[in-house]
């Protein structure tokens, strides 16, 4: 029983080894002693998960963050898929699009919390928002904006004038996106908002003189002009 939940950090994440053997319901109980003893460890940090070693319902996958959550104070950002790369490299890669984080300490702020139907949070600074955006929901900056979430609302960035600007999410799903004077045009109507455990990360920019979203990779980052 030991070793049928091992807890392995990558940065801003964690990959949690899961028994393919052990009954469900053992397994949850396995987890949730790993993560009380661990509480004080991790404390109230953002963190990403991947389930490796096991094949999961997403029921399962819920039960799970929901079993982490009674037993620590993580606040679970997404679930991650072990074969997507692009995901692992995500939080790196905010870094940069953030102009660093010491930039985004003294320029930007951070939103904890999910913006429902009718909410509107606007700021002249960039932001980085830790949970979703829902449909009906608006989120407004002069700067950058950042999701850790789904964007399944509204958002609008670069209300500055200044070019290089970015809109960044998890899941990409927007009613309605605009940076700068560039609106982003939907070729289908959008389908009702659901939440998907996998994620693939996304950015929205300007290029060509229309709004581009486009999945994130190394090769993308190099060659955008921020």
């Amino acid at each position: 029983m030991k070793n049928a939940v091992i807890i392995k950090s990558f940065p801003n994440g964690l990959s949690i080894f899961l028994d393919s053997e052990l009954p469900f319901s053992q397994l949850l109980g396995e987890i949730a002693v790993k993560f009380s003893e661990s509480a004080n460890f991790f404390k109230d940090a953002s963190m990403v998960l991947s389930f490796e070693g096991r094949v999961l319902s997403d029921q399962e996958e819920r039960q799970i963050v929901d079993t982490i959550s009674a037993n620590s104070r993580l606040n679970i950002v997404c679930i991650m898929g072990k074969d997507e790369e692009t995901d692992r490299s995500f939080v790196k890669a905010l870094q940069k699009l953030s102009f660093h984080q010491e930039v985004m300490e003294n320029a930007g702020q951070f939103y904890k919390g999910t913006l429902k139907d009718g909410q509107i949070l606007e700021t002249e600074n960039s932001i980085i928002v830790l949970g979703d955006v829902y449909p009906g929901a608006c989120i407004i900056s002069s700067k950058d904006i950042v999701v850790l979430g789904g964007l399944y609302g509204q958002a609008y960035a670069g209300g500055n004038g200044e070019d290089g600007h970015f809109v960044v999410a998890l899941e990409m799903s927007p009613e309605k996106l605009k940076i700068g004077d560039f609106k982003y045009k939907t070729s289908e109507k959008q389908s009702k908002w659901s939440i998907k455990p996998k994620i693939q990360p996304k950015i929205a920019f300007v290029n060509d003189a229309r709004v581009k979203i486009e999945p994130i990779t190394k090769e993308l980052l190099n060659d955008l002009p921020f």
